[in-house]
């Protein structure tokens, strides 16, 4: 059935939701770009139309729908092809969206970074939106498309220059600036509530196959960096990413729902350069002890509700617009073959990760969805199901996030 809009953005008054309807707005329906016919969704009939009336674009379909409120998410949903979520934490107001979703058999993403909660809506609803047709791609910022689509890119360069896939790849961030994210500090707070709740939620957290499926063997154990340490193959010492977490799962998670194109025994690990000798020693060292004294006191809470209420960001806070232009990213990867043939590759982006940057991989997944995967009201491609960047948008979201996202994927001499 052919619906009249590509693609809603749900959430569209959110700090992130203005970023990516601005980038929606600038970057189709000109006389050189694409068409894309677009909504926006949120809570607020005010906030929305304020939000059209900044954009510029009088005639911009407005769509009111609480997280919560199923009638009016199935209504909205049955006006669109594809729905994008800015709308977290997730596991406090994802899971109706999702649920409806896949229900009605509307593609789906979002940019969660919350392992917690999508192993929750798998176990709920893989099965409804394999049955529906619904694509559901979870982590389209930037956790996790520059891990998962960084690892795709070294792959297929792998088997073109060694004929073969690596079995074993690293990600080491080199470099980054940007502004803390309240969105993703709200979510990292919430996991350490819910783990307060429910002691079992630990266990679950530190499994590296957690997002996989539970059929699928977990022979292999993987790293998992906790603390300082020297990484010969980059020459450096290197501290915890705080991204690693739910990234590793989801690189995990393309091999295995991909039947293990990598083998069986692929391990896939991220740190953060922090130089050498004794001063890079000593910045991991430092670095490892905040994030520690970060965790206790979120898990805390009398110190929890001292960091929320004064000290930390709030959700649909961010930095100005000119921090996020300022802000970039370079990740280095490198892989190793069964037979010990290297291959170093990195993906660069420019603007702050996870604001100016996110919004436009988040624009471009949506994007991707609405135009490669549906012609003339029919869908097109993968059957419905819970993917990832990697396994569903592939190769057709590397090109484009190159040529409309400020992103580069590129090969290490």
């Amino acid at each position: 059935m052919s619906k009249p809009l590509d693609v809603v953005v749900f959430g569209a008054t959110s700090f992130v939701g203005q970023i990516l309807c601005q980038y929606l707005e600038d970057t189709f329906n000109s006389d050189s770009q694409e068409t894309l016919t677009w909504g926006i969704a949120g809570r607020s009939k005010y906030k929305l139309e304020q939000l059209k009336k900044n954009l510029g674009n009088a005639s911009l379909p407005v769509f009111v729908a609480d997280a919560s409120d199923e009638n009016a998410l199935n209504d909205m949903c049955q006006q669109t092809n594809v729905v994008v979520s800015t709308v977290g934490p997730y596991a406090l107001y994802g899971e109706a969206l999702v649920k409806v979703c896949s229900e009605t058999g509307t593609d789906y993403c979002d940019l969660t970074g919350e392992p917690q909660w999508i192993h929750d809506m798998l176990e709920k609803y893989e099965e409804t939106a394999k049955e529906s047709g619904a694509r559901i791609v979870h982590c389209c910022g930037f956790d996790s498309i520059p891990s998962d689509l960084g690892v795709h890119f070294l792959q297929q360069q792998s088997l073109q220059h060694h004929g073969q896939y690596c079995k074993k790849v690293s990600m080491r961030v080199k470099a980054a600036k940007g502004g803390a994210s309240g969105g993703t500090i709200a979510s990292m707070v919430n996991i350490t509530k819910e783990m307060s709740k429910d002691p079992t939620l630990r266990k679950k957290l530190v499994n590296p196959y957690l997002l996989c499926p539970e059929s699928d063997a977990k022979p292999v154990r993987q790293l998992n960096v906790g603390k300082p340490i020297f990484d010969k193959g980059f020459g450096a010492w290197i501290a915890p990413f705080i991204m690693a977490g739910i990234n590793t799962r989801v690189v995990l998670r393309s091999n295995a729902i991909a039947k293990h194109p990598y083998g069986a025994d692929f391990t896939y690990d991220e740190a953060m350069l922090m130089g050498k000798g004794s001063k890079g020693r000593f910045r991991a060292t430092t670095l490892v002890a905040g994030l520690g004294i970060f965790m206790i006191s979120a898990a805390l809470k009398p110190t929890r509700w001292f960091m929320e209420k004064f000290v930390l960001p709030k959700p649909g806070e961010g930095p100005s617009p000119e921090a996020q232009k300022s802000g970039f990213y370079d990740l280095r990867f490198s892989g190793e073959t069964s037979d010990g043939q290297v291959i170093k590759t990195k993906v660069v982006g420019q603007g702050d990760p996870g604001y100016g940057s996110t919004g436009r991989m988040l624009g471009q997944a949506a994007a991707t969805l609405a135009l490669n995967f549906h012609n003339n009201g029919q869908k097109s491609g993968q059957s419905g199901g819970f993917w990832t960047p990697a396994t569903l948008l592939g190769d057709r979201l590397v090109k484009r996030l190159q040529t409309f996202s400020q992103l580069e994927f590129e090969v290490l001499k």
